[in-house]
């Protein structure tokens, strides 16, 4: 399986990625919980929207979070494949979750993605 978080830049591939990548966010986020509102399907993958809430722990990223719990909108991409997930595609704002962290989403950027640092925002 494929597991793509494209707000934190990490694509984990296989069973051992999987688990360090799964690990490393349920220790920054012990308490996430998602509310799905809709789903849609072609047969081939399957898109549902909602809401996570999460608090960002630790100092994974570089900052010192406020300890609230954030509310954002999200977006999962699920693929198929032999009637099993092959992949994941979980989308949200980083920029959003910075602000109700209380936490700079420059610092977190840099953190996250060092090579961009001095390129500034795509």
């Amino acid at each position: 399986m494929v597991l793509e978080t494209p707000a934190f830049g990490t694509t984990a591939r296989g069973l051992a990625e999987n688990e360090t990548a799964l690990r490393r966010f349920f220790a920054s986020f012990p308490d996430y919980d998602v509310t799905l509102d809709g789903h849609a399907s072609n047969g081939e993958t399957l898109v549902c929207w909602g809401t996570a809430r999460l608090t960002m722990t630790g100092n994974r990223f570089g900052v010192v979070p406020n300890g609230k719990r954030a509310e954002i909108p999200v977006f999962i991409q699920f693929g198929f494949q032999d009637d099993l997930i092959a992949g994941e595609r979980f989308f949200f704002d980083l920029a959003t979750l910075c602000a109700q962290s209380g936490v700079s989403t420059d610092a977190v950027r840099q953190k996250l993605f060092p090579s961009a640092a001095g390129g500034g925002a795509p």
